[in-house]
């Protein structure tokens, strides 16, 4: 599709987050003196990384599944997930008494494999698909179309979109002289979902969505405004943000996101050292592309106070410990 059929507004975004308020972590706002002097300008993270499941995807996940009737809540729901949106729907399906079936690519880290079953258990089939994120949603939407499901998509819903659009109020409010928000773009909620907070309540800030050069159909499709042309879907250290995007993401963020930033598997890498380094954060590969943009000289922060969010911090910890071996 184009365009959604209905286009969150910044009054969804805030009525998620009073729906929100009491059923996830206010994360918090952390002044990086370590990027601050590397930046010459205030530096500022929102970590997300410590929110409930690892990861801001827990938002739109308890924001969606929490508004779904109880007729659909019992034919069951159906999500694809690389892992973070997973676990949120998990949780939620557990609480909600709700069967979910829920699936994800063959590349999905264990740590959030666990905490899917976990979270959900009895609640919850977990599948994993043969193949990439693409695949396993192609596999999740006809198994749901198939048997008369609802498909919850992590990204294309003005719920989730509005949900992931709190993390942008939380920081806003902690924050509200940010001129410079760096989000992570993946399938694009998280990016929109803080635009529109950060078009309502800092007008003046710009927000500049960070891609891995791995994974870069926002890269490659920005400058055009139409999905397509040749971008890369290679794996990806930052796998929270592998994937195609859709039209209707794209066409959302052309109104009110600045620009795409794009950065090396190596540079988020080294981010994901530094945050642990100088922060002793745990942070992922797709949590870390807005750091790595900064190190790198990639971000055009001209003076301006900085937010960078920090998304999630779910990563194997035989991966960290490599990369901080490396990177030491």
């Amino acid at each position: 599709m184009e365009r959604l059929p209905v286009e969150p507004t910044i009054t969804d975004v805030m009525k998620a987050s009073k729906f929100l308020r009491n059923r996830v972590r206010r994360t918090p706002a952390e002044y990086s003196f370590a990027l601050s002097e590397r930046a010459g300008a205030p530096v500022v993270l929102k970590l997300d990384n410590q929110q409930i499941c690892g990861s801001f995807k827990v938002r739109g996940a308890f924001y969606k599944m929490f508004s779904l009737s109880r007729e659909t809540l019992e034919r069951g729901v159906v999500t694809c997930s690389s892992g973070n949106h997973a676990q949120g729907v998990a949780k939620a399906a557990a609480e909600l008494r709700a069967k979910a079936w829920i699936y994800v690519p063959d590349v999905c880290p264990e740590t959030k494999k666990t905490a899917i079953r976990r979270l959900g258990g009895e609640w919850v089939e977990l599948v994993v698909a043969d193949g990439d994120y693409d695949f396993a949603e192609g596999e999740a939407r006809a198994f749901a179309a198939e048997r008369g499901m609802t498909f919850i998509s992590p990204f294309e819903d003005s719920d989730v979109i509005a949900g992931q659009g709190t993390a942008g109020v939380e920081f806003l409010a902690d924050e509200p002289d940010i001129e410079l928000l760096l989000v992570p773009a993946g399938g694009g909620a998280l990016l929109n979902g803080t635009a529109i907070a950060a078009a309502a309540l800092a007008p003046k800030a710009e927000v500049w969505g960070v891609q891995s050069e791995a994974s870069n159909p926002w890269v490659v499709s920005w400058e055009s405004g139409k999905v397509g042309g040749e971008f890369t879907l290679a794996p990806t250290i930052a796998d929270g943000l592998s994937g195609a995007i859709p039209q209707s993401m794209l066409s959302l963020a052309k109104q009110r996101v600045t620009g795409i930033i794009e950065v090396t598997e190596r540079e988020i890498a080294a981010a994901i050292a530094f945050m642990h380094r100088e922060h002793h954060q745990q942070v992922e590969g797709a949590g870390a592309v807005g750091v790595a943009a900064l190190l790198a000289g990639k971000a055009p922060i001209n003076g301006r106070k900085t937010g960078i969010i920090i998304s999630g911090g779910n990563i194997d910890e035989e991966k960290l410990l490599s990369i901080l071996k490396e990177y030491d």
